[in-house]
C-alpha cells in the first residue's frame, strides 16, 4: 500500500512563541528570537508504513527571525482515489464528485485548495509502458483527463505523483535501466494531461541520484524550468523527509543543486509528512532542519530556501478525524501559520516564510483509517484554512528567492 516516510524529530522549540496577531498585525520590523532545542532519542518504530529511526540526545541552537507574514503560495492535498492510491478504476465525474465536491468548494463557492495531487504512478510501468488491469500505458487508468479537468476548471492547479513508499524498488529498477527514456515518458504524460510531475522516491539508503538526474535532464530539456508557472507542465517537485534525518542523500543532493534560488532545476520540494501526527512545535523544528540544514553532517546537508519548500500535515489516513481536516482553529494548519508565513532564511534565499502547507491526503489513502468522504470531509479543516489564510486559487507565480 502506497505510503508517506520520513522520520519525527520529537523536539519542542518552546521558547519561540507566535500568536495569531502576528498574522492580523506583523511587527514593522523582524526581531530575532533564539531557542535551545532538545533532541530526544527515538526507538525504531513503525507505525502504518511510516519509520522512526533512532537518533541521540542532542542540544542545539536555533535562531528563528519573526518578521513580516509572507502570504500562502501553495494549499494542496495529495488525492489517493478510493482504492489506497492505486487509481486502478476509471471513475465518473459524479462518482468523484460525491467524495470530492468539498476540494472544489469549502462552502461559499471557492475552492479549499489551490493544488490536487494524484497519487501514485508507478514509475517502473511508466518506463514500460504497462497495459494491465489497473494501467494503460503506464498510466493509473483512474487518472484521466476528465479527472484533471475536475479540478483545473475551478482553478486548481493538478500534478502526479511518480513513486511513493511502494515503488522504492520500481524507482531503482527504472533508474537503473532508462532514467532518461522515464523522464521523456513523464514529460510526454505531463504535457498530454496538462499536469506537473512530483519525485516522490523514497530510497532512504542509497538512491540512484546519477539516474535520477538522468531523468531530471530528460524532462527538463522537454518542459524548461518556468518561474512563471504558466506552462503546468514545467512544474517538477520532489519530496524530500519531514526533517534533515531521513532521506539525508537526497535530500543533501537535492538542496545543493536543484532546489537552489541561483539556479533553480525543481520548482520546490514537499517535506512530507511523519510517522504520525506531529505537535505544533515538532512540525516546525522539522521544517527548520531544511531551513538551517545539517552543517555538522559529512558532508553537510545545506540550508534551503524557505521559499523553496512546503510542510505536510495529515487529514486523513490515521484512526480518527483529524482538526486539520474538520475544525482549523484547533489545526495544526492554524497553530503553525505563523512560523511558516515567517520563517527567515538562514543561509539561502532572501525572502522569509515558507510557500505553504501541503495535505496527505483526499479520498481513501489507506483502506485503514479515516477517509475525506462524506460525512468526514474537510470544509471544515482545510477549506476554512484557505479562507483564513486568504489563499490564491488559482496559484500564483511562485517566489523564486
Amino acid at each position: 500500500m502506497p505510503m508517506r516516510m520520513t522520520v519525527r524529530r520529537l523536539i519542542p522549540i518552546s521558547a519561540v512563541i507566535f500568536t495569531a496577531s502576528a498574522l492580523l498585525a506583523p511587527a514593522a520590523g523582524a526581531s530575532n528570537t533564539t531557542a535551545t532545542t532538545s533532541t530526544t532519542a527515538a526507538t525504531a518504530t513503525a507505525t502504518g508504513g511510516h519509520f522512526a529511526t533512532t537518533t541521540q540526545a542532542t542540544t542545539t541552537q536555533a535562531t528563528v527571525t519573526q518578521a513580516a507574514a509572507t502570504p500562502i503560495q501553495i494549499y494542496g492535498a495529495w488525492h489517493c482515489s478510493d482504492d489506497a492510491c492505486l487509481w486502478g478504476t476509471v471513475r465518473t465525474v459524479a462518482d468523484f464528485d460525491a467524495n470530492n465536491h468539498w476540494l472544489i468548494d469549502r462552502g461559499d463557492g471557492h475552492p479549499s485548495v489551490n493544488l490536487v495531487v494524484l497519487s501514485f504512478v508507478n514509475p517502473l510501468k511508466l518506463l514500460d509502458a504497462t497495459t494491465d488491469s489497473g494501467d494503460a500505458n503506464g498510466v493509473p487508468l483512474g487518472m484521466t483527463q476528465d479527472i484533471v479537468n475536475y479540478f483545473t476548471g475551478h482553478g486548481i492547479r493538478v500534478m502526479l505523483a511518480i513513486g511513493g513508499i511502494t515503488y522504492v524498488s520500481d524507482w531503482d529498477t527504472a533508474l537503473s535501466q532508462n532514467p532518461a527514456l522515464l523522464g521523456q515518458r513523464a514529460a510526454a504524460l505531463a504535457g498530454q494531461l496538462g499536469v506537473g510531475i512530483e519525485i516522490d522516491y523514497e530510497n532512504s539508503s542509497s538512491p540512484n541520484l546519477t539516474g535520477l538526474q538522468a531523468f531530471i535532464g530528460a524532462y527538463r530539456a522537454a518542459h524548461p524550468y518556468d518561474p512563471a508557472g504558466a506552462d503546468p507542465a514545467a512544474r517538477l517537485t520532489i519530496d524530500v523527509a519531514a526533517g534533515d534525518r531521513w532521506l539525508i542523500a537526497l535530500d543533501r543532493y537535492a538542496t545543493a543543486n536543484w532546489l537552489t534560488t541561483a539556479n533553480p532545476v525543481l520548482d520546490y520540494a514537499n517535506a512530507m509528512v511523519p510517522s504520525k501526527q506531529p505537535s505544533a512545535s515538532t512540525a516546525e523544528a522539522d521544517w527548520l532542519e531544511h531551513v538551517d540544514g545539517k552543517p555538522n553532517y559529512s558532508p553537510p546537508i545545506p540550508p534551503l530556501a524557505p521559499a523553496k519548500f512546503t510542510g505536510s500535515v495529515y487529514i486523513a489516513g490515521l484512526n480518527q478525524v483529524q482538526p486539520e481536516c474538520v475544525n482549523f482553529p484547533t489545526s495544526l494548519q492554524n497553530a503553525t501559520s505563523p512560523f511558516v508565513q515567517t520563517v527567515a532564511p538562514a543561509g539561502a534565499g532572501s525572502t522569509s516564510g515558507m510557500l505553504g502547507y501541503m495535505f496527505w491526503a483526499a479520498d481513501t489513502p489507506s483502506t485503514r483509517g479515516m477517509t475525506t468522504d462524506p460525512p468526514n470531509t474537510c470544509q471544515g479543516g482545510v477549506g476554512a484554512g484557505a479562507a483564513a489564510l486568504n489563499v490564491p486559487v488559482p496559484m500564483p507565480a511562485l517566489r523564486q528567492n
